[in-house]
């Protein structure tokens, strides 16, 4: 049985992803060998992983999200500042933090994550922090240079001047090669319209 590796999450809109690309290329000046960006064409807002899954299984995943989407307007983000896992002394993931309608955004991650526990997938143990990552550092960097790392964030200003109007979610598959994981759409549902194409 074919297995796929996936997650839910939201697509971000062109506009976005080249400013967030810009603010990689800026971040990037100090030449940091140790650090992995994020392809800016693949940054999305993950709503929720669901590792490895059959294939079959596809189906009944788009039936949760579209129960998760049924009567909720669309609703709008904007991408906000620099923030850092687990903390700026011990940097291992560097993301852009979100604005906008976040109680929105819980509820609707919520209503996934309760659908989802229903067919056996283990919720999360950790509070949703809604964030998209630009970048994650090798297990090479030293804790001076992750400290370093997090002093360049700190010191960077951030904040897009495009919203991200959030009308659908998606069902995205992750196929991880050497150059990094490639992303394709598996199934797209729209918010309030709970329909599927």
């Amino acid at each position: 049985m074919e297995e796929v590796r996936s997650f839910i999450a939201i697509e971000l809109p062109e506009p976005v992803r080249l400013e967030l690309g810009q603010l990689e290329a800026r971040l990037k000046a100090g030449r940091q060998p140790w650090v992995r960006w994020v392809d800016p064409g693949s940054i999305h807002l993950t709503l929720k992983f669901l590792g490895n899954i059959s294939i079959n299984r596809v189906g009944e995943v788009t039936s949760v999200m579209e129960e998760a989407a049924r009567g909720m307007p669309p609703f709008q983000l904007k991408v906000g500042s620099l923030g850092v896992f687990p903390n700026w002394k011990r940097v291992q993931v560097a993301w852009v933090g979100m604005s906008g309608e976040l109680d929105k955004l819980g509820q609707l991650q919520q209503r996934l994550e309760s659908g989802l526990a229903r067919l056996g997938f283990p919720a999360e143990g950790r509070a949703f922090t809604p964030h998209l990552t630009i970048a994650r550092l090798s297990n090479r960097a030293s804790p001076n240079e992750r400290q370093q790392f997090g002093q360049l964030l700190a010191s960077n200003r951030f904040e897009s001047v495009h919203r991200i109007d959030v009308d659908a979610i998606s069902l995205m598959r992750s196929q991880l090669t050497r150059e990094g994981a490639i992303y394709s759409r598996l199934s797209l549902v729209r918010l309030a319209e709970h329909q599927t194409r």
